[in-house]
């Protein structure tokens, strides 16, 4: 009985190509892919660490390309995106089954992998979404647009092309709290950053670097806000399905709420 393989991977999305690969390179039939800050402590496992080779990820990408639709190739990464525990292996089953597969047009829906993909993308399109409406920047001294934000899933990649395109004049960070990670535009291109000390960071801390402008918008915003709120008409219930309270940290006019 051979023991299981325990690959583990940086986390990101080459990586894990990258591990794919390898399963197929050295044809590992019971294996485990997991990011290496996950406890492995499994015993009688190998355990094997995985280096991120895109050229390697870009050979299993480029393959499952040509087995896949478009809105496959979406939904896969949109799972992928939402790090849930064990999402590595539903992924590596899936591929499985599709390299096997002898037709583009042949999607067997009844396979569980297809169903707890598309399950788990409609999560992570959602939230995608979500941040892309509820998202608010604030200018700094820096003439940079900052924003803050804690998502369930890892969408930051996912909402790049709705704000180049919606902010093309302006320089904005996008900075994910929870992931210590953010987007950076500089005019240009879009950039991946992370900080070391992300003090600056803290609400508090952008709230006193703010431009003189942005301190003047808000409170004029606040103001307008206040003033089309109809208190007779308000639904609480109904307020809180369509803006979730998780939500009201991001907005200018629920600051103190």
């Amino acid at each position: 009985m051979n023991p299981q393989t325990i690959l583990l991977y940086d986390g990101t999305f080459d990586g894990f190509l990258t591990c794919v690969f390898t399963v197929y390179d050295q044809n590992i039939s019971d294996v485990v892919i997991q990011h290496y800050h996950l406890d492995h402590n499994q015993l009688f496992s190998v355990i094997e660490d995985v280096i991120t080779q895109k050229h390697l990820a870009h050979r299993v990408w480029k393959g499952f390309k040509e087995k896949t639709t478009k809105n496959e190739q979406n939904d896969f990464f949109k799972a992928f995106l939402s790090e849930i525990k064990g999402v590595e292996n539903t992924l590596l089953s899936y591929m499985r089954s599709i390299f096997n597969r002898k037709s583009i047009k042949t999607i067997d829906f009844s396979n569980k992998d297809i169903l707890k993909i598309s399950q788990v993308a409609r999560m992570v399109a959602r939230e995608k979404h979500r941040m892309e409406a509820f998202v608010r920047f604030q200018l700094t001294k820096d003439e940079i647009y900052v924003a803050t934000v804690a998502p369930d899933f890892n969408v930051l990649p996912l909402i790049i092309k709705h704000f180049r395109d919606r902010y093309a004049d302006q320089k904005w960070l996008i900075f994910d709290t929870s992931r210590n990670y953010g987007i950076f535009y500089n005019l240009k291109t879009v950039e991946m950053i992370r900080f070391e000390d992300k003090k600056g960071l803290d609400p508090k801390c952008i709230s006193k670097n703010h431009n003189l402008q942005e301190s003047n918008f808000q409170e004029l915003w606040n103001v307008y806000y206040k003033n089309v709120n109809i208190s007779s008409r308000n639904n609480k219930k109904l307020h809180e399905q369509h803006l979730p309270k998780r939500y009201w940290k991001y907005l200018t006019e629920k600051n103190g709420m």
